[in-house]
């Protein structure tokens, strides 16, 4: 065929992420507590978030894609230098359609990728209406085309019945699923396999949203403590490989734990964690399963942690080669397609990846698959889970 795989099909990127304006927060609170929530100051001349005169970091660091620089040489100093795609919906609208994606899944910066960064703000009633405030923005924003930006809602798992009210509040909106922290136990919560989590997992089955685990969801500070040893950007470089593995131990959790038994028809989603990991994986998480005595201990689990997977879990990949092929093929009902639009890892074009813009990279990366398989992975599956469509 001429027509190339994004005009073939009606491709769904279910990981981007909003570059949050200047007056989210700003907009929505009471001109009070302006200085105790996120918002933009001018710091040496760069655009920084800020928060009780502390420094929450620069819009810039996570606006990167097309940018002819690289952290933290060279970053977007102001929201001047920033593309309105990244801020704007009209703008993003008008951008998917210049690269042929039909719709986006929209994950947050400040609030961090598991809403734990929330916290820092400290006085948890202030937490707690930054939270609300930042899903109201988001169903502000989306709602430019609803069915084409499609609001995840940021959780504060910190607080169970909060997290209860919330999750039903942005449902009622019209958001289509939760993001919810991969590691809780890194703020002193119970791991997500605990009991403790039953009623959201009840919740989120019970209004059909699915929960989302996005990399980098839970403390990423000690990862970052070689720095000063090998370097900024050598750090960087290895911390965005292994917190893969967070995801890794994410989805063992959910498996392990019996969440996916307790709630079957619960929707699982391994967010910005690629997918290449996924069937060696799985097949040590069988064996040890087989091997280990977990069918004496749990006879309830009726099935293999891949049979779990197959059933409710799914990963998302974005610039593994035949890594991203092998797990499609393995698992084609499972596997989703990402940008992870504007990080500086994104699949747009920077310094590192010149011509990797999504639709080059799926021809060349995906063009042998079949078109049933193609179907599944660019969109099929993705409107199952979020119910798209």
């Amino acid at each position: 065929m001429s027509m190339d795989l994004f005009e073939r099909f009606k491709v769904i990127d279910v990981d981007t992420h909003l570059t949050e304006p200047p007056d989210v927060w700003t907009a929505r609170m009471p001109a009070s507590l302006h200085d105790k929530v996120p918002h933009i100051e001018r710091v040496d001349g760069r655009d920084t978030w800020m928060v009780n005169g502390e420094s929450l970091g620069s819009p810039g660091y996570y606006s990167m894609a097309g940018f002819d620089g690289l952290m933290p040489l060279k970053i977007p100093e102001t929201y001047d230098e920033i593309a309105p795609s990244m801020y704007d919906a009209q703008a993003r609208l008008e951008f998917m359609d210049s690269q042929g994606i039909w719709a986006q899944i929209l994950y947050p910066n400040v609030g961090g990728f598991g809403n734990g960064y929330f916290l820092r703000l400290g006085d948890r009633e202030v937490v707690a209406q930054c939270v609300a405030a930042y899903n109201d923005f988001l169903s502000d924003w989306t709602s430019a085309d609803p069915a084409r930006l499609i609001p995840i809602t940021a959780v504060p798992f910190w607080d169970i019945e909060l997290s209860l009210a919330e999750i039903e509040r942005c449902a009622g909106l019209g958001h289509r699923a939760i993001n919810f922290c991969n590691q809780p136990q890194d703020y002193g919560q119970p791991p997500l396999g605990h009991q403790h989590w039953d009623p959201i997992w009840a919740l989120a089955q019970e209004a059909e949203l699915a929960v989302s685990f996005h990399v980098g969801g839970g403390n990423m500070g000690t990862l970052m403590a070689d720095e000063a040893e090998m370097g900024w950007m050598t750090n960087f470089a290895k911390v965005s490989s292994l917190i893969f593995l967070d995801n890794m131990r994410c989805i063992a959790d959910l498996i392990f734990g019996g969440v996916c038994h307790r709630f079957p028809e619960l929707q699982l989603v391994s967010v910005e964690s690629g997918a290449g990991w996924i069937p060696p994986a799985l097949e040590a998480f069988d064996w040890q399963w087989r091997n280990g005595g977990v069918h004496l201990e749990h006879p309830e689990y009726d099935l293999l942690p891949s049979e779990y997977f197959e059933r409710q879990i799914y990963g998302c990949f974005w610039f593994e080669q035949a890594g991203a092929v092998a797990a499609i093929e393995r698992f084609p009902n499972n596997i989703l397609y990402e940008t992870d639009y504007p990080h500086p890892t994104c699949q747009h074009p920077g310094p590192a990846t010149p011509a990797q813009y999504p639709r080059d990279y799926a021809k060349w990366a995906l063009g042998d698959l079949s078109d049933d398989l193609l179907a599944k992975v660019l969109h099929d599956n993705a409107a199952r889970v979020y119910r798209l469509d």
